[in-house]
């Protein structure tokens, strides 16, 4: 075999012709010519992409083979061919459906140099009786059968080429071949042909028994069908039945089969075959183990983009470093060694070469970085990738805090999955790490310009918010409506009782200045009465032109504010708000607000009107000096100025009472009746706007139900929103299977109906009998009556729950206050405070959770939320492709949480992205099928300077590698066994 760098990437996709015949094979011999070989030599040699693996094939015999490996060993023909191994196609006992017969290979290993040796030796074991006769597996054999069979053949070629299609392999034998010999066990894979020449030639009914028997047997299949390798993997059955029919999963091969010279290489549609693992067999062992390492297709499967994969890194001036480059593998990479070798050591340079530090330094006080930094100030790192761009970085630019540095790799350091997973809370970095991955579940189409879950999250729901806060301050603002009018209805009885007093105070003070009149002028009386009533009349009109004066003046000073203030302060709220609108400075002009027409003009015109008016009406007072003159009896009283009138009134008086004291009486009695008649029409104002309260409280009560419904039925678009946001990865995990299918996302109102009963106990006497009577009653009514609606009901639902609870309990609370309506002012505070509390909804809101198994990830242990942590970044993170670089994922968790939760996590997120990690574990290694594994080893130490570090790599398929990983790992061999167990094969 032609050896190859063992310290390379380890197990990278190689193709492989595990089924080709040469010249002179022994049926079908299509190839041509007196240069046939060199032909087909050449055209080995010439295959893009190379063939890093030929399984030469021929029936039950070695002799193309035994020249091809000449050809190779002794002339240097097939350099890019690494290991070439016989392919031995016999034809079992058993007949196919189109009359021909089963075909089975023997592949075999060449790493043992009497290979040929051994193979010939177990074939001449294999016999086949016909003609009464026995004939071995041997050429010389394979021709006498020919001669026996067709005595009519002369030529010893042709004999053997006749007894090879005779030849035919019992199938019980070849079992009992593999069972008696020691190295074909250890030496040979047996895989079978899944066509027509293979088990699916057998008839389903009768040989249905034979053909699973003979598949089970199988350690591979021959087939190029893509179906068939979903099959083969186990995925179309369920575990348990598939193991009970084919023992195991089997790794799916194909080959040109040819047997020309144009099919050499060339596999009808480019069904090339892959097998991940060094070019050697022993890649096709670990392929039998792990069958997904085999594929078979134009190209290989690939992870992450080209630019997202490293392909080496490099350590520069750095003394400590041993080995300073070191080739990275684009699948699953594990770094092992044992404690203080340098295995994390090597992560963070590669992380410093990434920008991917976790800054500042200071804060990770546990890292190489850190605790090495006196040894790294002139060290620099280079970072290659699979696009052929390299970049290189100094330490210390690496380790200071630029907030522009652009991370081109993720990095889940110990000290960072501990802070996130810590047992003192769920942090809000690990909500903001759930949130960040359900926001990268959408596609950038439906992101509507969002950079982040809550910007989506605000974008999609703020309406809805809005709508809830709008109708949550009209519940407020209605509750104390309805608190005034029903303060105005209880009112009723007192304003008539008042009403009734101003009356009868103005008849008695009309009858007391009444008595004041003298004898004879009882016409100068009731002249007074007339210009008194005509006083009043007017003082009316001047409080009217006052009063519209002042709401003129304020009006004016609300369009001056909204102007100057409110208006421009929408439009940047506006402007704020859409601001991903797409809108030009210029195009937000039309949607400032103004008043329609020239309401400046309006209002100045309407003042000087109303100041002109009041002005006429109050007219102007007359000089003192001048002694008043009598109004003309024939004028209208009730168009005369108040000034006037007021000194008419003043003239009368005198006429009627001419002592001091008398005239002083009659003026206080005057303005007795003048005040008293005023405040009984404003009782009875009051009165009016009394008797329509109840009709208006009806009617606000209304509006209250429906802000009430209102608010619920902005809760319940919320959680739709909320919902329709972790749809694409709940829809995700609910069809995923092993531990993804663990973890859950809902979405759920929560009525903390505890907070809602203890804001209401405060108005209620608890010490007073009937239902509410103790601490507790209120919640246990509340969950009885109210919380099944808050939680689940519909907008209409809860509205409908709280009436009935209102009908059902509104009388008792009433009579259960706390403040008693000896005091009304009191009780009249209490009651509005009541009605907000009894409707608010404060306590309701809408809630997301992870859960794992069930388990909010609030109540779980660090080392469980670190088993979510890293489903976010291995399974559900798939828009991120960056390699994912991750130290000792295992701290924390038991082997049987390690080997269930955390294996598959690894194996399957190897197909999405580069990941590099630091690792104890023995199964993190095995049985996630690491990619590449990198032994780090440290030197003696020097005081005052680092030890010396070197690494060595190389891949699963690799006898030396696996020692190490036994060797190093604790459970390392252990893990090797259960995956032979658990897989069903031999180690």
């Amino acid at each position: 075999m032609t050896s190859y760098n063992r310290a390379g990437v380890g197990s990278v996709w190689r193709r492989w012709d595990p089924h080709v015949h040469a010249p002179g094979t022994q049926l079908n011999d299509l190839f041509a010519g007196a240069t046939a070989w060199e032909d087909y030599l050449s055209k080995l040699e010439g295959i893009t992409p190379a063939l890093e693996v030929i399984g030469l094939t021929d029936y039950y015999n070695t002799d193309t083979y035994a020249r091809l490996r000449k050809a190779k060993d002794e002339e240097g023909r097939l350099p890019d061919c690494t290991t070439l191994f016989p392919n031995i196609e016999m034809r079992l006992g058993l007949g196919t459906a189109a009359g021909a017969w089963v075909n089975v290979h023997l592949l075999v290993s060449p790493e043992d140099p009497d290979h040929l040796t051994e193979l010939n030796r177990i074939l001449s074991n294999i016999t086949f009786a016909a003609l009464d006769d026995r004939f071995s597996c041997t050429p010389a054999d394979l021709a006498r059968l020919g001669f026996r069979a067709d005595p009519s053949i002369r030529d010893e070629g042709a004999a053997r080429r006749f007894g090879s299609t005779q030849f035919k392999v019992s199938f019980e034998q070849l079992k009992e071949t593999f069972s008696s010999f020691r190295w074909a066990r250890e030496n040979i894979i047996v895989a079978v042909a899944a066509g027509a020449d293979g088990t699916s030639g057998l008839r389903d009914g009768a040989d249905a028994t034979l053909r699973r028997e003979v598949e089970k047997f199988a350690r591979a299949v021959f087939s190029a069908t893509p179906g068939d390798r979903d099959f083969w993997l186990g995925r179309k059955l369920s575990a348990e039945e598939f193991q009970r029919k084919y023992d195991r999963a089997k790794p799916c091969l194909h080959g040109s089969d040819a047997h020309e010279l144009d099919r050499v290489g060339a596999p009808y549609g480019n069904r090339f075959s892959w097998i991940k693992g060094a070019p050697t067999f022993d890649a096709l062992r670990q392929a039998c183990i792990t069958p997904e390492r085999a594929f078979v297709g134009e190209v290989p499967p690939t992870g992450a983009s080209r630019s997202q994969v490293i392909t080496g890194v490099a350590i520069r001036d750095a003394l400590w470093a041993a080995t300073p480059d070191i080739p990275l593998n684009p699948g699953l990479v594990t770094i092992i060694g044992a404690r203080g070798s340098g295995k994390t050591a090597l992560a963070e340079m590669i992380v410093a070469g990434c920008d991917a530090v976790p800054l500042p330094l200071e804060r990770n006080r546990q890292s190489f970085l850190w605790r090495a930094r006196e040894f790294l100030e002139d060290v620099a790192v280079q970072i290659r990738w699979a696009a052929g761009s390299a970049d290189e970085r100094s330490i210390a630019d690496a380790t200071e805090d630029d907030t522009f540095q652009i991370r081109r790799a993720q990095y889940l350091s110990q000290q960072f999955v501990d802070r996130l997973c810590s047992s003192d809370g769920v942090s809000d970095e690990l909500l903001r790490e759930v949130e960040r991955v359900v926001f990268d579940s959408h596609s950038v189409s439906t992101r509507n310009g969002a950079t982040d879950f809550d910007a989506l999250l605000n974008l999609r729901a703020a309406r809805h918010r809005e709508a809830r806060s709008r109708d949550e301050t009209a519940l407020i603002n209605l509750s104390d409506r309805i608190g005034e009018e029903i303060e105005k209805t209880k009112s009723i009885a007192t304003l008539q009782k008042l009403i009734t007093e101003r009356e009868q105070s103005v008849a008695r003070a009309t009858q007391e200045r009444a008595a004041l009149v003298k004898k004879g002028d009882a016409l100068t009386a009731a002249r007074l009465t007339d210009v008194s009533a005509a006083a009043e009349t007017v003082r009316s009109y001047v409080r009217h032109f006052s009063v519209q004066e002042q709401q003129l003046l304020t009006l004016q000073d609300e369009v001056a504010d909204y102007r100057h203030n409110q208006s421009p302060e929408t439009l940047r709220r506006l402007q704020a708000k859409f601001g991903s609108s797409g809108l030009k400075d210029a195009d937000w002009d039309p949607f400032g607000t103004d008043f329609v027409g020239k309401v400046e003009e309006l209002l100045a015109d309407r003042l000087k009107k109303t100041r002109a008016s009041g002005a006429s009406w109050k007219g102007v007072p007359p000089d003192p000096a001048i002694p008043p003159a009598p109004l003309p009896p024939d004028c209208e009283l009730a168009r005369q100025p108040l000034a006037t009138l007021e000194r008419e009134i003043f003239r009368l008086g005198q006429i009627i009472n001419v002592d001091r004291a008398t005239q002083d009486k009659f003026t206080q009695l005057t303005n007795r009746m003048t005040s008293e008649g005023d405040l009984a029409k404003a009782l009875k104002e009051r009165l009016a706007d009394a008797n329509g309260a109840a009709q208006r409280r009806e009617a606000l009560i209304t509006e209250r139900t429906r802000a009430y419904r209102n608010v619920f039925a902005a809760v319940i678009a919320e959680e739709r929103v909320l919902n329709d946001l972790y749809a694409p990865i709940k829809t995700r995990l609910e069809a995923a299977p092993g531990t993804l299918g663990k973890l859950s996302f809902t979405v759920r109102r929560v009525a903390n109906v505890q907070q809602w009963a203890r804001a209401g106990e405060a108005f209620v006497d608890l010490r007073k009998a009937g239902p509410f009577k103790g601490r507790g009653t209120l919640l246990e009514l509340a969950d009885d009556r109210l919380c099944r609606a808050w939680l689940s009901g519909t907008a209409e639902e809860v509205s409908d729950a709280m009436r009935a609870f209102r009908t059902a309990h509104d009388q008792v609370l009433l009579a259960s206050s706390r403040v008693s309506e000896t005091d009304p002012a009191a009780h009249r505070t209490w009651l509005r405070a009541f009605a907000k509390w009894l409707y608010s909804t404060d306590h309701i809101s809408v809630q997301y959770s992870v859960r794992y198994e069930g388990t909010d990830i609030r109540n779980l242990s660090p080392g469980t939320r670190g088993i979510v942590l890293l489903l976010l970044y291995l399974a559900l993170d798939q828009s991120d492709d960056r390699p994912l670089i991750i130290d000792q994922p295992e701290e924390n968790l038991d082997p049987k949480s390690i080997f269930d939760e955390l294996v598959p996590l690894f194996a399957q997120a190897k197909l999405q992205r580069q990941v590099i990690m630091v690792t104890h574990n023995a199964n993190l290694v095995i049985n996630t099928d690491a990619d590449q594994i990198i032994i780090a080893e440290a030197g003696t130490h020097v005081p005052g300077a680092m030890p010396p570090i070197s690494y060595r790599s190389g891949g699963l398929d690799e006898e030396d590698i696996r020692k190490r990983v036994c060797a190093i790992l604790e459970g390392g061999e252990d893990a090797f066994k259960e995956r032979a167990r658990r897989l069903r094969v031999g180690l």
